[in-house]
């Protein structure tokens, strides 16, 4: 998206374009083809969704055309990563390449190991406590139940008045909190729904629900570039982007993939 005149501009291809991308699947199809794909217009041209498809159904509701509906879709049919992951904002990775992104952008630590390295924030701890959990054998085990990312918020104690769960004072700056989780490939959205009243009634904007990647798609195959120095991994995903538009700005790569 771009600002004209004071208003966001959705770029995007023409209706009759035989390149432009028409169903949910088809995103799906690209995005294990090139890799990963931010889901938004960025400064590297041509780089993003928003770009291939149609600019005339945004926000509109509608399940077949909306490109807004189809991360809904594609987050919940699991078939690729979907989550904050491109310079904070939102994006798609393949399951071929999750592993790459996992070894580099956690450096090679599972969340516990890098907690006990006091290189997470209480905050973090207290979400992650809240979404896994430890079997007698000390392996992570997950929650059967989704919780929706606002009693996400509440129970963990953000914002309020009361105490968080570990007593202290409430807590600050939870869509920060949760999107760092993102960027660091700890946490994944993996669905939408919208919340429900006491009568049982659905309301409201749909609202993501947020887990651990190894919860979907098992600690093996998530974690299976561990053996692989974190750099090296970085600079796949880097040289991954420059084979595919070479005449990207480098440092624009660097940004946007979080390589330092």
């Amino acid at each position: 998206m771009e600002v004209e005149d004071g208003q966001w501009m959705i770029k995007g291809m023409a209706w009759d374009d035989p390149y432009r991308i028409r169903t949910w699947q088809e995103l799906v199809n690209w995005i294990n083809e090139v890799g990963f794909l931010p889901f938004f217009s960025n400064e590297i041209e041509g780089f993003s969704a928003e770009e291939h498809v149609s600019p005339d159904f945004w926000w509109t509701g509608d399940r077949e055309q909306d490109p807004w509906e189809w991360r809904e879709i594609i987050a919940s049919s699991r078939q690729v990563a979907y989550g904050k992951f491109f310079d904070q904002r939102a994006g798609f990775i393949s399951l071929e390449w999750l592993p790459y992104f996992v070894n580099f952008r956690r450096n090679g630590y599972d969340f516990d190991s890098r907690w006990e390295d006091g290189l997470a924030s209480r905050r973090e701890k207290i979400i992650m406590d809240m979404l896994t959990d430890k079997d007698e054998d000390g392996d992570m085990i997950f929650p059967d139940t989704q919780i929706l990312s606002t009693e996400l918020k509440k129970k963990a104690g953000f914002g309020g008045k009361k105490p968080g769960p570990d007593g202290t004072a409430p807590l600050k700056n939870f869509p920060g909190t949760i999107t760092a989780l993102q960027m660091q490939t700890y946490l994944v959205i993996v669905d939408f729904h919208r919340r429900v009243n006491k009568r049982g009634e659905e309301y409201g904007m749909p609202v993501s629900v947020l887990l651990p990647p190894e919860a979907i798609w098992g600690y093996e195959k998530v974690t299976d570039k561990y053996s692989e120095d974190p750099a090296v991994s970085a600079a796949k995903i880097f040289d991954r982007v420059k084979e595919l538009y070479p005449e990207a700005d480098d440092n624009a790569i660097r940004k946007l993939m979080g390589i330092k």
